[in-house]
């Protein structure tokens, strides 16, 4: 986030910046990464090329002096092992879900994000929720079910990798915040390790998943011209995948979870716009319904987070930034710290 403040930024333009930044690359992730997979099935390879070009791009900002990129070191590996783990899950499973349903279904296939947020936060970090927290995950929970529920083709198997990347979703922002200690807090860092790991994570699973076998199969039946479209969506996505990456860990590292929900919600609504404009999706009457509730439960989260703070109450979600945790006492910064 450093690289934000050195704009000259006063710290609300810094974060209106920040979450900006990071829905516009979300948004042309979801879009592109779409529109590749429409062109050829896929996933696996899409996400190699993305983490390979991505690992490119931080290299040549390195030899560019732009950025300094670090050393990969073993024992820093190690701690993020956790992080490399739920990274190369939760993509998989976003784009295995994305191959299953179209994009304003997206939504609601991954709408389970904000409860599984409140059972890790209860779990994992011994935070309580309010009654009214509760009760907007209740609301997102009816969202889901109706939105599910009301599609007369609903793919079970899109809906089944939809709930898994919102468990890896909702871990995520905790093994983030955890990791940063291991990279003293840079997030640039961050970035190129779970960048550069991943990729050789993603390696093997390539070749275990058959597809490398599908790509050369193609490209000796049907020639390069097959692989065009894909290849040029795979490079547009690579690019926006570094983006989306270094803009997610500074969303996290520079905002709180209130924020973080309300740009969620707001980009809900235009990723819905975007399949009906952009892919033709049809927008049933329950899919709506569902997608209207998981963003009202998503309010209404909101709602509560900001009266427990106007209340001067501690707040009952995952802190996320050096500002939430100095105004705990010394009994939850060594909670927080454990977890």
């Amino acid at each position: 986030m450093s690289s934000v403040n050195k704009l000259g930024l006063n710290e609300r333009q810094a974060v209106i910046l920040t979450v900006g930044f990071y829905m516009v690359t979300a948004l042309v992730m979801v879009s592109v990464n779409k529109w590749a997979l429409n062109a050829l099935k896929l996933p696996w390879v899409l996400l190699w090329c993305q983490m390979l070009i991505a690992v490119v791009l931080l290299k040549i900002t390195d030899a560019a002096g732009l950025l300094k990129m670090p050393v990969i070191k073993k024992d820093v590996a190690k701690a993020l092992i956790p992080l490399i783990a739920i990274n190369v899950l939760g993509l998989g499973v976003n784009t295995l879900c994305l191959v299953y349903v179209d994009t304003s279904f997206y939504q609601i296939a991954r709408g389970l994000v904000l409860p599984f947020t409140v059972i890790f936060a209860y779990t994992l970090l011994g935070q309580p929720s309010s009654k009214l927290v509760l009760g907007s995950c209740f609301i997102v929970f009816c969202g889901f079910y109706t939105g599910v529920t009301s599609e007369i083709n609903v793919s079970q198997m899109g809906v089944f990798f939809g709930v898994v990347s919102s468990i890896t979703t909702s871990l995520h922002a905790i093994v983030i915040k955890k990791s940063l200690a291991a990279v003293n807090n840079s997030s640039i860092d961050l970035v190129y390790y779970n960048n550069a790991l991943s990729l050789m994570v993603m390696t093997p699973i390539v070749f275990l998943s058959g597809e490398s076998t599908i790509v050369v199969e193609q490209y000796y039946e049907e020639g390069f011209g097959a692989f065009k479209t894909f290849l040029f969506a795979a490079f547009i996505t690579g690019i926006f995948g570094f983006l989306v990456n270094l803009a997610g860990f500074m969303q996290i590292s520079k905002t709180s979870p209130t924020t973080h929900m309300i740009s969620g919600a707001v980009r809900g609504v235009l990723q819905t716009l975007l399949g009906y404009f952009a892919f033709s999706d049809i927008i049933t009457t329950g899919r709506l319904l569902g997608i209207v509730l998981i963003l009202t439960g998503g309010a209404l989260y909101t709602y509560a987070k900001d009266q427990e703070m106007k209340a001067n109450t501690k707040p009952s979600y995952i802190p996320m930034t050096q500002q939430d945790a100095d105004g705990d006492d010394d009994e939850e910064r060594n909670k927080v710290g454990r977890a």
